[in-house]
C-alpha cells in the first residue's frame, strides 16, 4: 500500500471499532454504571480510576489525567506512532488501511526503497556479528570490558573488519550509499564507513536496525564514529538501547540517560536493563518526549568533569518544555574520574542505584544553577535571578508543576516584599490554572452546547431545524461551536471519538478533549431540550450584542445597507 492513510477510512474505522472491547483486550475492564473500569495502565494506583465510555468511545483516567480515543489508547499503550496505531486498529478490526491514491506512484516507490535499506541494514548487521566471532583482537577487547556472551548476543555486537571494501564486495553499493555504510570521496570512489571497529547495531523500537555506531580498539581518535542521517536514521529521534530495554521491561519504572554505547552494555551487564544513550548527539527535546512515552521518571547521567555540567545544562533546558505533572527528571553527576561503567563496577548495583534515586531533581537542579554566584539579600540580585529564572518557567506546560515553579522563584526572591511588574507578573501565574479551573467548572451555555455537541452529534439536527441565520452573529466559542457542526454536516457517520480525533495536534484539542469529558448531568430524554435551551440562549446573547453594537454605530457613524438590514432582522426576531 502506498500514500497517506485517508481521513475517510479513519472516521470509518473509529466508528466501526468499539473502544470497550479495544481495550478489554488489553486491559480487563469491570462494568460499573455506564462506564467501564480498570486501574490505569499508564500509573501505578491502588484503585481503579481508569474509565471507559461506550457512548462516547473514548477513555480517561481521573488519576493521571490520560484520556482520547482508541488510536490515542494504542499509541499511549503500545508506545506507537500515529500511523502504527491506525495499522494496528485496522488490524483489530479486521480491515485494511485504505491510502490516498494521489501520490502513489512516488510513495510505492519510497516504500520499497526504505524496505532494501532495512533489509541491508540487516544483512550488514549479521555479517558484522560474524566478524566478531572468528576475530580474536575483538573478541579480547570485549572480554577486556567483562563484557559477556548473552549481552553481545542481545545487543547484537559486531565487528567491521580492516578492510576499505569489504562491504561493497558482498552487498548493493547504491544501498551501501543510501544506509550510510559508504562514504563517496570526490573522484567518485567509495570505501567501508566502519572499519576496525566494535560495531553496535541501532535499533528503533519496532526491532528496525536503522544505523550503527562503532569504537575503536584502541585511543585512536575519533574513539567512536557514527551512521550519518539517512531516509530511516535519524540521530536527533533515536536512542540507542531503547529497543533492548523495552525487550526487558516494556514500562520501566526510570530510564537512566547515558553517554555512550558501552556505559549501556555496562550496566546490562549488571542487570540495570534500562540504560539508554543518545547517538553522538546533545539530548534533545525530541529524545526526551521519546523515552516520557515509556516511563515518567528520567534520570539523565553525567561525568563530573566541566563537559558534563555543561551538558547537564543543556539537557534541563531541552527537558523544561515537557515537563509537567506525572513526570519526573534528575541530574545525576558522577564523581571526578568516573563514568557509569566504572562507577558500576566499584560500588556495584546497590551503590549505583542508590545515586539515581538520590540524584538532585531537575527542579532544585535548576534553581541551583540560576541562582548560583547571585546574592540573594540584595534588590539586584534577586531582579537578576527573575530574569534569568522567567524565560525558562514561562515554558513550562499548563499545569500544578508550573505553578509550584513560580511558587518558589517567588519564595527564593522575596517577591512579595517588592514593588513592580513583576510581582503581578508572579502571582498571575500561580493563579492562571486556579481561574481556569473555576471558568471551566461553571457549566456556561455555551460549554453546555458544545459539550453535548460533541458526546450527541446527532443533536446537529436540531441546530439545522432552527434555521440559524449567523452573520453577524459573536458570542465566545462560536467559531469552535461552528467548527463542530460543520464537522458532523460534512461527515456520513460521526461520533466523539471521530470528532476528537480530528482535532488532534491543533490549538483546539485541549479544550475538545475537556468539554468531551465533561459530565453535564441529566436525563437521556432530556438531552436534546437542554441543548435547544442552551443554544437558544447563546444565540439571543449574541443577538442582543449584535443589536447594542449596530445600533450604537447607527448613532455615530451611520449603517450601511447590509447593516441595516442584518438590525432590522434581528430586531424582527427578537
Amino acid at each position: 500500500m502506498s500514500g497517506r492513510i485517508s481521513k475517510e477510512f479513519i472516521d470509518e474505522l473509529l466508528v466501526r471499532v468499539d473502544i470497550v472491547d479495544l481495550i478489554d483486550s488489553h486491559v480487563p475492564l469491570k462494568k460499573t454504571g455506564a462506564n467501564y473500569v480498570a486501574r490505569c495502565p499508564f500509573h501505578v494506583e491502588k484503585s481503579p480510576s481508569f474509565s471507559v465510555n461506550r457512548n462516547k468511545q473514548f477513555f480517561h483516567c481521573f488519576g493521571c489525567g490520560a484520556s482520547g480515543n482508541a488510536i490515542s489508547f494504542l499509541m499511549d499503550f503500545n508506545h506507537l506512532d500515529f500511523v502504527e496505531a491506525v495499522e494496528d486498529l485496522a488490524a483489530f478490526a479486521g480491515l485494511s488501511v485504505r491510502r490516498e491514491q494521489a501520490t502513489s506512484l512516488v510513495d510505492t516507490s519510497k516504500k520499497e526503497d526504505l524496505s532494501s535499506l532495512y533489509q541491508v541494514l540487516e544483512q550488514v548487521a549479521a555479517f558484522y556479528v560474524e566478524q566478531l566471532r572468528v576475530t580474536p583482537k575483538a573478541i579480547q577487547y570485549l572480554k577486556s570490558r567483562q563484557v559477556k556472551g548473552a549481552i553481545a548476543r542481545d545487543f547484537l555486537l559486531g565487528y567491521a573488519p580492516d578492510k576499505w571494501s569489504v562491504l561493497s564486495e558482498r552487498f548493493s553499493q547504491k544501498l551501501l550509499i543510501e544506509a550510510g555504510l559508504l562514504v563517496v570521496k570526490e573522484d567518485g570512489q567509495a570505501y567501508d564507513r566502519f572499519r576496525s571497529r566494535i560495531i553496535f547495531p541501532i535499533r528503533d523500537k519496532r526491532s528496525h536496525i536503522v544505523g550503527f555506531g562503532g569504537r575503536v580498539l584502541d585511543d585512536s581518535l575519533p574513539k567512536y564514529l557514527n551512521s550519518p542521517e539517512t531516509p530511516v536514521f535519524h540521530k536527533g529521534k533515536e536512542v540507542y538501547g531503547l529497543y533492548e530495554l523495552l525487550a526487558k521491561n516494556s514500562k520501566p519504572q526510570r530510564i537512566v540517560i547515558v553517554e555512550g554505547y558501552m556505559d549501556v552494555i555496562a550496566l546490562a551487564q549488571y542487570g540495570i536493563y534500562y540504560a539508554v544513550a543518545a547517538l553522538g548527539t546533545a539530548t534533545s527535546q525530541a529524545h526526551i518526549d521519546l523515552l516520557f512515552r515509556f516511563s515518567s521518571e528520567l534520570v539523565f547521567c553525567f561525568d563530573g568533569d566541566r563537559a558534563g555540567r555543561e551538558a547537564a545544562w543543556r539537557v534541563m533546558e531541552s527537558a523544561f518544555s515537557s515537563l509537567k505533572e506525572g513526570r519526573s527528571c534528575r541530574i545525576m553527576i558522577l564523581p571526578t574520574q568516573h563514568d557509569p561503567d566504572s562507577l558500576v563496577r566499584e560500588e556495584g548495583v546497590e551503590g549505583f542505584v542508590q545515586r539515581m534515586q538520590s540524584a538532585q531533581a531537575l527542579s532544585e537542579y535548576f534553581f541551583d544553577y540560576v541562582t548560583n554566584g547571585l546574592n540573594l539579600s540584595e534588590v539586584e540580585g534577586r531582579s537578576q535571578l527573575i530574569s534569568k529564572a522567567r524565560p525558562y518557567l514561562e515554558r513550562l506546560p499548563e499545569g500544578t508543576f508550573r505553578e509550584m515553579m513560580f511558587s518558589r522563584l517567588q519564595d527564593l526572591s522575596g517577591m512579595a516584599s517588592l514593588s513592580g511588574a513583576d510581582n503581578k507578573f508572579i502571582a498571575q501565574q500561580v493563579s492562571l490554572n486556579k481561574s481556569h479551573q473555576q471558568a471551566f467548572n461553571r457549566l456556561s451555555s455555551v460549554r453546555v452546547a458544545i459539550a453535548l455537541l460533541l458526546q450527541h452529534p446527532a443533536l446537529a439536527e436540531v441546530v439545522e431545524q432552527k434555521d440559524i441565520d449567523w452573520t453577524g452573529l459573536e458570542f465566545r466559542g462560536i467559531e469552535l461551536f461552528k467548527s463542530i457542526l460543520g464537522i458532523i454536516l460534512d461527515k456520513k457517520s460521526v461520533n466523539t471519538a471521530v470528532l476528537i480525533e480530528h482535532y488532534r495536534d491543533t490549538p483546539e484539542e485541549k479544550i475538545v478533549t475537556s468539554l468531551a469529558l465533561l459530565d453535564v448531568y441529566m436525563d437521556e430524554d432530556k438531552i436534546e431540550t437542554v441543548f435547544s435551551d442552551a443554544l437558544d440562549s447563546l444565540l439571543k446573547q449574541a443577538r442582543d450584542a449584535s443589536i447594542t453594537r449596530l445600533e450604537a454605530k447607527a448613532r455615530s457613524h451611520g449603517l450601511d445597507a447590509q447593516e441595516q438590514t442584518a438590525l432590522v432582522n434581528m430586531l424582527t426576531m427578537k
